[in-house]
């Protein structure tokens, strides 16, 4: 659970207006799914779940400057992606920085996984950058229902680094699962382990609960 109000000082820096306002950066850190990449080798980076959230974010504060940053590469797991948060992380200066690593971090296990994790966390900290874990999206050739299954461990070490470190936390892994009792998640899927462009819109607005402001329709955006 992502502690209350976690993003409040950025919320804050989105509703200043101009010439008081600054550039937002929001980070994306994780492998093919935020890269945008479908099915066939198709990246429709566009309708991907950290554009689509710029766009909400926009239309949430439209007096606001932000960018969306994606570093993530397509196959990458953690191990790779934290030897490259100083040089191609750290260097855009996020304000915000998601991590999405859990689906191709079955290939390492959970204690190199968590090794991992766990310096990145560190790194993006120190900076003085607000961290949003995520647990996975769905990989259809797994029982998402099963506690067994090896995203659903990958999932429960992610929820108890968010709480280790007091970071941001987006369930998604949960999300899905809830879904899966009712109905097939297979609308939701370009391939088994890639979600579609409507499997990216869910992303996008759950992310956008982060950046939800008490009362921010009915109030002006403040222009200290």
């Amino acid at each position: 659970m992502t502690p209350d109000n976690y993003l409040g000082p950025i919320k804050s820096e989105l509703q200043v207006k101009w010439p008081k306002n600054r550039t937002i950066n929001l980070v994306f850190h994780g492998h093919s799914v935020p890269s945008g990449y479908l099915t066939r080798g198709i990246v429709n980076t566009l309708q991907s779940y950290p554009y689509l959230l710029l766009k909400k974010v926009k239309d949430r504060y439209p007096f606001a400057v932000v960018n969306t940053i994606t570093t993530s590469i397509g196959g990458e797991q953690s191990q790779k992606g934290a030897k490259r948060v100083k040089k191609e992380v750290l260097v855009h200066r996020p304000d915000v920085l998601f991590i999405d690593y859990a689906l191709n971090d079955r290939s390492i296990g959970l204690e190199r996984s968590k090794v991992a994790w766990e310096k990145m966390i560190r790194k993006a900290k120190a900076y003085g950058t607000k961290v949003i874990l995520m647990t996975p999206t769905p990989d259809l050739k797994e029982n998402i229902q099963s506690p067994d299954a090896e995203l659903a461990k990958h999932s429960q070490q992610i929820r108890e680094m968010a709480k280790k470190y007091e970071v941001g936390l987006v369930d998604n892994y949960a999300m899905f699962k809830e879904m899966a009792g009712n109905q097939s998640l297979e609308k939701w899927m370009a391939q088994n382990n890639h979600i579609n462009t409507l499997g990216h819109e869910l992303v996008a607005e759950t992310l956008l609960t982060l950046f939800w402001e008490e009362d921010s329709s009915n109030k002006e955006p403040n222009d200290l």
